[in-house]
């Protein structure tokens, strides 16, 4: 069987968890915290991050959300989740790579260091500067998602991609901090329901950063 290895609030490893629910892939769970900075989880990622997927039968070890998503992606023909032409494909992987690498960056990481590492590991008060900065940044990136989903049915074009999940898992870190403020983003937040309502999702909600509690609202579908 495989093996995941994560921590709740990964957002890379959420959007694993997602790709390989849609495709109905059987995996289990396995806590790994980089920052223990463990020889077992860094003999199969020197890199030392998460997610990594392993599969011990087979002698299989597969690292990067992206390079995994990829893999299921080609050995499981269900619910394709880069659909289309090669321009279609290629656009998807542009908003993956944009969600993986923009708006984490931008949102995502700094919410993370100040919420979470600050509270739970470091000790210190978060830093309002930073956490303006990041809301400010969250609207810009929620304006470009708002604009997607008024020209298409979904993020990526006409069908549900790997894109919608890429932005959807960064997105639920970032509600799980309590810092997704849906103002002004109807058509974002409207999409954002949908996918937080599809079975794939639910394992996400039910999942929980320990000594960090989520808001009251966070596992609600329709919040």
């Amino acid at each position: 069987m495989w093996h995941l290895y994560h921590f709740p609030l990964c957002p890379f490893s959420r959007k694993v968890q997602l790709a390989l629910a849609e495709k109905k892939v059987p995996f289990a769970l396995q806590l790994a915290y980089p920052w223990d900075n463990d020889d077992l989880f860094h003999s199969l990622n020197p890199a030392g991050k998460t997610p990594v997927m392993r599969h011990a039968e087979r002698g299989l070890t597969l690292a990067d959300s992206q390079a995994i998503c990829e893999y299921f992606e080609e050995v499981e023909q269900r619910a394709p989740l880069l659909p289309g032409s090669a321009q279609a494909r290629a656009e998807i992987r542009r908003l993956v790579a944009m969600f993986d690498d923009a708006l984490y960056t931008d949102v995502t990481a700094p919410l993370m260091h100040e919420k979470m590492k600050k509270r739970l590991f470091l000790r210190q008060s978060p830093d309002s500067q930073v956490l303006r900065r990041a809301t400010r940044l969250l609207h810009d990136h929620l304006d470009y998602i708002d604009w997607l989903i008024d020209n298409n049915r979904w993020l990526g074009g006409a069908q549900l991609s790997l894109a919608d999940f890429a932005a959807a898992a960064q997105l639920s870190v970032i509600d799980y901090l309590d810092s997704l403020d849906w103002s002004g983003h109807d058509s974002a937040r409207g999409w954002y329901r949908v996918i937080k309502s599809r079975p794939s999702f639910a394992p996400l909600l039910s999942q929980r950063m320990e000594g960090l509690p989520p808001p009251r609202h966070y596992s609600d579908v329709n919040a």
